[in-house]
């Protein structure tokens, strides 16, 4: 936890094993910030997912856990480079006018996708007008960890523009390796 929590904020992640592969006591971890915040925030939010883990897990084989600035992950297993498919959904309140809202929600996030699984940071932010007048919009990221391929990242990420639930004004997709979210309130830092 240590080696993350010094590896993760110049970089926004950070990545890293210790132990021997006998009797499973090599630990595999990861940790990863959201592609805008600032050094400090992501220092921050790592603290803290190490302070909930260590206080909810403190025996566990495996642990993941997510806030909004950053995440957690590690493991007995290695998981460096695989696509972890285990999804957890958030989403908030109806739309109305689904049908255009949903459309445009993929459209946007497949564009995210295509855009962070080919920059280094696999981290892509943007936004999309709801209206012609362009006073309405929405905006989103997607977002992968480091230790993945970027043909893994884009697969993954195309995995969980799957699972959007449709009606939704915004919502959040989230796996150990790749996350996506969309509101209808500017919630990353820069776009």
């Amino acid at each position: 936890m240590t080696y993350l929590y010094l590896q993760a904020p110049p970089t926004g992640f950070g990545l890293g094993s210790i132990g021997q592969n006998v009797s499973n006591i090599k630990v595999y971890g990861l940790a990863l910030c959201r592609g805008d915040v600032s050094t400090q925030d992501c220092s921050t939010c790592v603290t803290e997912a190490i302070s909930y883990v260590r206080k909810n897990c403190p025996n566990g084989l495996q642990a993941m856990v997510w806030y909004d600035n950053c995440g957690l992950k590690y493991s007995n297993e290695d998981f460096f480079g695989h696509i972890d498919s285990g999804k957890m959904v958030r989403t908030r309140i109806n739309v109305s006018n689904s049908d255009v809202f949903d459309q445009k929600t993929k459209v946007l996030l497949t564009q995210l996708a295509k855009e962070a699984s080919v920059t280094p940071k696999m981290y892509a932010a943007g936004e999309l007008a709801l209206s012609e007048d362009q006073l309405q919009k929405f905006y989103g990221l997607a977002q992968c960890t480091r230790d993945l391929s970027h043909s893994n990242c884009k697969r993954c990420l195309d995995g969980l523009i799957s699972e959007v639930p449709n009606g939704k004004q915004g919502g959040l997709v989230i796996t150990g390796s790749c996350n996506i979210r969309y509101e209808t309130y500017q919630f990353v830092n820069h776009v």
